[in-house]
């Protein structure tokens, strides 16, 4: 099968090369020309023959370049042919590109994807929305995407159901690494565990509270025992805060997720040891920048930006 695949970033490389590795052809495009197979939209659309198939096209780009992509490709492609979301987008955008989309009899699916920078080894966990016909056609790329075996992939419903599935996920993420975070703080605050590290390495096998999560704060700790080269400041990606708002909107309560989001805000006001870890954390699941520890110190000079 073929695919455009729109944005080459930490994500979206590692996705085209393992598509490739099932066997699949891919086009990518990325403004940066050293790793894009295109030099724009239209010759990425021009390069994928179709012989017969719908064109299939995959975005993924931060969501402020969603629209400005979708409204371009809906000049490109044709009736019959299909965009696919793959980006953090909320929910509530669906609905209105599959409407602008469906203008021009472009089919449209959103997707949330899990996976981070460790999609390219472990597979990518999925979660689509849109219409059975659809979804169908471009199950070979979820297959390639997806991790061996029987879980990492589920059509949760029409148009927004992949991205409020991603929302709701990503929201019980933020209260699973606060809780290993306020733990962690604790430990550090006491006389009496003498080494963290290795208590926490201790929970991997026979725990209830075993994860991947509590896997990768481990080989963080491993890499630096108390964080100390890393500030305790955590950006929050958006999707939490949707979480909350679903939740109000729902008369759902979601205290612990609620609490966590609140807990990343008070990350950018103070150097908490808790947000040390939920940094560290995101900076090992999905690359996610982490601000070095000097950045605390307010004698510490940034260098100029050289354009």
């Amino acid at each position: 099968m073929e695919l455009g695949l729109v944005g080459l970033g930490k994500m979206g490389g590692n996705m085209r090369q393992r598509i490739r590795n099932a066997g699949h052809t891919v086009v990518g495009f990325d403004h940066n020309q050293d790793i894009s197979d295109a030099k724009d939209l239209a010759d990425m659309v021009g390069k994928l023959t179709a012989d017969g198939q719908p064109k299939v096209v995959w975005v993924m780009v931060p969501v402020q370049a969603i629209d400005p992509v979708v409204t371009e490709l809906a000049e490109l492609l044709s009736p019959g042919d299909i965009v696919i979301d793959g980006g953090n987008s909320r929910w509530t955008d669906d609905t209105r590109r599959a409407a602008q989309l469906a203008e021009k009899d472009i089919r449209f699916v959103d997707c949330g994807v899990s996976g981070g920078v460790w999609g390219l080894e472990n597979g990518y966990a999925l979660m689509c929305g849109g219409d059975n016909d659809t979804v169908n056609t471009v199950m070979p790329i979820f297959e390639a995407l997806k991790p061996e075996g029987e879980f990492g992939f589920v059509h949760a419903g029409k148009v927004g159901a992949g991205h409020f599935s991603k929302m709701v996920h990503n929201g019980i993420e933020y209260g699973i690494m606060q809780a290993y975070a306020e733990g962690y703080e604790l430990l550090e605050a006491s006389d009496v565990v003498e080494n963290v590290p290795e208590a926490f390495q201790s929970w991997r096998e026979g725990t209830v509270i075993r994860s991947w999560l509590l896997d990768l704060l481990v080989n963080a700790l491993e890499d630096d025992n108390h964080l100390e080269k890393i500030r305790g400041y955590a950006d929050d990606s958006g999707e939490g805060r949707w979480t909350v708002e679903a939740a109000i909107d729902l008369a759902v309560p979601v205290p612990a997720i609620a609490a966590a989001l609140f807990a990343r805000f008070s990350s950018r006001q103070d150097d908490s040891p808790a947000m040390k870890a939920i940094a560290a954390m995101r900076n090992q699941f999905g690359g996610h920048a982490v601000k070095g520890a000097e950045a605390a110190d307010p004698s510490y000079a940034t260098p100029p930006i050289k354009h």
